[in-house]
C-alpha cells in the first residue's frame, strides 16, 4: 500500500460494506475523471485495494490534466475534461467526478467548464458502450444561482436527456483524508488550525448548519450507487448527523490532546446545508458508519501520520 493512500482500517471498512457490488467490474474498464481531487483520491485508492483484494482484473483509466505515475490497474489519460481524446476500447461504467469544488483555481469559466466537461464525458460514453453514468452533482442545486450550482443542474439535465443510463450523485459535505486544508472547506480549516496548535479561528458566527458525512462512507455510497443506482433517480449524498459550524468548531479542538482553544467571532446570519432527504440511498442499505467524532480522530491521526 503506497504511503499517500488512506489507512487499512478504512480501505477494509470499504470493502467490507461494498464486497457484493464489484462482479459486474470483474475483467471490465472504468473510467473516471477528475480522479485526481479530494473525492477521486477515493475512488482510486479503494478501486485499487478492492481490484487487487478480490482479483477483479479490472482497469481503470483516469482523465487528468498532468502526468502521473501509473498504479496497480489504474492509467492516466492527460487531456481538459472539454476536449479530450477519447481512449479507445469499451467502458461500462464511467464516473464524471471533475469540477466537484466550486473554488477549483484553474477555472476561467465556471459554468463553461462544468457543461462542457459534462457533454464531452456523456459523448464519450456513448461511443465507449458505457452501461452505466454517475454524474457527481452538488446539493448547490438546491439553493443559490452561481456558476457552479447552474452548472451542476444543466449538468443533470444533460444527464437525464442522454441515451446513456445516468445516475445522478447531489454531494453535500464531507471530511476525511484528501481533503484541502486550505481552502473554502470550514472543516478542513479547523483541523489545520488544531494541527498547528491553535487557536481554532471561527469569522462569521457559528449558527450555520451543516453535516458531514467520513469519506470511507462516501466512498461506499458512490460506488454503490455506480453499480446499483437507479437511472434516472437523483441521490442526496451526505449525512444527517446535524451541527452548527461552532460545534463543530470546539469537536474539532477536544479532538487533539491537549485540546486546542477555539476562537469564534460574530458576523454573517447562520445558513443551512443538510441533505433534505437520503431516503434513495437507504432503499440501497447505504446509512452513515463512521460518526462524526470518529471521523473526526481519523483524519486529524492520517495527517499525523498515524
Amino acid at each position: 500500500m503506497a504511503k499517500n493512500m488512506v489507512t487499512q482500517t478504512d480501505l477494509d471498512h470499504v470493502l467490507d460494506h461494498s464486497r457484493d457490488l464489484w462482479d459486474g467490474l470483474r475483467g471490465e474498464s472504468l473510467f473516471i475523471t477528475g480522479g485526481t481531487g479530494f473525492i477521486g483520491s477515493w475512488l482510486l485508492d479503494t478501486f485499487e485495494y478492492i481490484n487487487d483484494k478480490l482479483n477483479l482484473g479490472a482497469s481503470a483509466v483516469v482523465l487528468t490534466r498532468g502526468q502521473h505515475d501509473a498504479r496497480p490497474g489504474i492509467s492516466f489519460h492527460v487531456g481538459d475534461v472539454r476536449t479530450f481524446e477519447f481512449p479507445a476500447g469499451e467502458f461500462p461504467f464511467v464516473i464524471h467526478a471533475a469540477v466537484e469544488s466550486s473554488t477549483d483555481t484553474y477555472l476561467d469559466d465556471q459554468f463553461d467548464v462544468i457543461t462542457k466537461g459534462t457533454q464531452r464525458t456523456l459523448d464519450f460514453a456513448k461511443q465507449a458502450g458505457t452501461e452505466k453514468f454517475l454524474f457527481l452533482s452538488s446539493g448547490a442545486v438546491y439553493a443559490g444561482t452561481s456558476a457552479y450550482a447552474e452548472g451542476k443542474r444543466t449538468g443533470e439535465v444533460m444527464c437525464a436527456f442522454s441515451p446513456v443510463p445516468s445516475v445522478v450523485a447531489r454531494l453535500f459535505c464531507f471530511l476525511g483524508p484528501y481533503q484541502p486544508l486550505d481552502s473554502h472547506f470550514a472543516i478542513g480549516n479547523f483541523i489545520r488550525d488544531g494541527l498547528a496548535g491553535g487557536p481554532i479561528r471561527l469569522a462569521g458566527g457559528g449558527d450555520t448548519q451543516r453535516s458531514y458525512l467520513y469519506a470511507a462512507d462516501l466512498a461506499i455510497w458512490l460506488w454503490t450507487l455506480l453499480f446499483r443506482g437507479a437511472p434516472g433517480q437523483p441521490y442526496n449524498v451526505g449525512s444527517d448527523e446535524v451541527v452548527t459550524i461552532g460545534e463543530l468548531a470546539y469537536r474539532v479542538g477536544e479532538a487533539f490532546h491537549p485540546a486546542v482553544k477555539v476562537e469564534i467571532r460574530p458576523g454573517q446570519a447562520a445558513g443551512r446545508y443538510i441533505p433534505p432527504s437520503t431516503a434513495g440511498a437507504t432503499q440501497l442499505g447505504l446509512r452513515q458508519w463512521i460518526g462524526l467524532d470518529d471521523a473526526i480522530g481519523r483524519t486529524i491521526r492520517w495527517h499525523n501520520g498515524q
